[in-house]
């Protein structure tokens, strides 16, 4: 038996100059989750190969060749894993399995496209297919969804795995090892799964629910250096950062103290970063740790600015206690990267302005600005989808995707805009270059040039919002930039 396993991108890879300075333009960090499924089907069968679209072509004869083929999508990748699906379906003689955050919430979509769809996270699902087919049974077992003729049926969902300390074999990805030399690509480690929180826009609690699994501090530590020694081993890289990217690494907080404590004794010298909720800005034995562990800052999402957006999305946060724990951070010697969602209903002219001046004068080392994103099967997503643009899914990176109440599409787009060219400003780089050093000097530089491909991208996309979004209120102005704008 054959199988391959792939990730689409929207924007597939090319070799390009942009790729030593520009992520997610032609590279992006690959998927871990697809890769822990890769090595859990590499014990199953011996020829099991991953590719990326982040960091290099499908080659087809190959993938073709296969007996069984599974593409993970998320929902910015959905319509291109649907065209890849296609494909192999047209030419190839595989089994094509879709999987996935975006397949799991949309089953009978995705399903369209295949020949059926594992639901939930695979651990313990892609060995059972592949058994399945080994030994020529259906696939009748939990977590399963597929059409038969033109009716669809789902199995039910398989309960969510609690093993899950499978540590990742990287050489399994094409190319991934000599990929590993780009700076603009980070070593990450996946320690634990699950949040027990319930923000209207997350979709992670609504495909998986708010228990929290998590690896065991051993394992994850053994992966930690399994992903510096594959990402250092014959490469110069400047960035020397890993990332830890839980969504909320400190759920479990007698966990996350352990992790942290294996971390230091077991001396392992890197620099880390982590997503954190604002909470953990107020446990001060937390952040001691973090910081004796090698962490340098915590991507905390902030998401709001406004009180009123914090309670109509039922995120338990407020705009003093955001203030108050960034403050915090930032005496405990770590830097604080903010992580932004505009397009809020209460949203009006002006939000861009409002969250540069405060990463500017709060001293956010770095930021991510999203529009409000609306994936299918979280409850925003039920709430608003009649104020969706379209369900060109391959727009989700941020862009405008809905008609706001108090502000034209393109206008929230323009306000993504400013606050990108403030925040990241050439004043801003030249005092950075001056005044900053080591590895927040490379970051804030590769930001830099980051930033300025997606404000070109977020411009080039105003045309698509002239011609599909609403009007919007009368307030509204002309969907018209300065050429200076990017």
């Amino acid at each position: 038996m054959k199988i391959r396993l792939i990730e689409p991108a929207n924007t597939p890879y090319r070799r390009s100059p942009l790729n030593l300075f520009v992520y997610d333009r032609h590279i992006r960090t690959p998927s871990q989750g697809l890769l822990t499924l890769s090595t859990i089907a590499k014990r199953m069968v011996e020829d099991t190969l991953m590719y990326s679209e982040s960091i290099s072509k499908i080659v087809w004869d190959d993938v073709l060749d296969a007996d069984i083929v599974f593409l993970g999508v998320f929902t910015f990748n959905a319509q291109r894993g649907y065209e890849l699906a296609e494909r192999i379906r047209r030419s190839g003689r595989a089994l094509v399995v879709i999987g996935g955050l975006h397949a799991t919430l949309n089953p009978e979509e995705a399903a369209r496209h295949c020949d059926c769809v594992l639901l939930g996270e695979g651990d313990e699902t892609v060995p059972a297919l592949i058994k399945a087919v080994l030994e020529g049974r259906p696939l009748d077992f939990p977590g399963v969804a597929r059409y038969k003729g033109n009716r669809f049926f789902i199995t039910g969902r398989a309960p969510a795995p609690q093993d899950i300390d499978t540590v990742p074999d990287r050489d399994l990805l094409y190319r991934f090892r000599k990929m590993a030399g780009h700076n603009t690509i980070w070593p990450q480690v996946h320690a634990s799964r699950g949040c027990p929180h319930n923000c209207d826009y997350c979709a992670l609690v609504a495909a998986f629910g708010r228990s929290v699994r998590t690896r065991s501090p051993e394992a994850v530590v053994r992966d930690i250096r399994e992903a510096i020694a594959f990402f250092e081993t014959g490469h110069r890289r400047i960035a020397r950062m890993l990332w830890i990217t839980d969504d909320n690494f400190f759920a479990d907080r007698a966990w996350a103290v352990r992790v942290l404590r294996l971390i230091i004794a077991e001396n392992i010298q890197y620099n880390f970063t982590i997503q954190a909720r604002y909470e953990v800005g107020f446990d001060d034995e937390m952040l001691d740790l973090l910081r004796q562990a090698g962490f340098s800052e915590l991507a905390v999402g902030i998401e709001f600015l406004e009180d009123e957006a914090f309670e109509a999305y039922h995120k338990k946060s407020t705009y003093r206690e955001i203030l108050s724990a960034a403050e915090n951070i930032r005496r405990h010697g770590l830097r604080v990267r903010g992580l932004f969602i505009v397009g809020a209903d209460s949203h009006t002219r002006g939000v861009g302005r409002r969250l540069a001046d405060f990463v500017i004068r709060h001293d956010i080392c770095g930021v991510l600005i999203q529009s409000m994103y609306f994936i299918p099967g979280t409850p925003v997503y039920e709430t608003h989808k009649g104020s969706l643009i379209d369900e060109n899914w391959a727009r989700c990176t941020g862009k405008v995707v809905h008609n706001p109440e108090h502000i034209s599409a393109c206008d929230l787009q323009k306000e993504i805009i400013l606050a990108s060219r403030s925040i990241y400003s050439l004043p801003r780089l030249m005092d950075a270059l001056l005044h900053k050093r080591g590895i927040e000097r490379t970051l804030f530089l590769g930001e830099y040039f980051w930033q300025m491909s997606v404000r070109r991208e977020l411009k080039r996309d105003l045309a698509y919002l002239r011609a599909h979004a609403l009007p919007g209120p009368p307030e509204k102005t002309p969907c018209n930039l300065p050429r200076s704008s990017v």
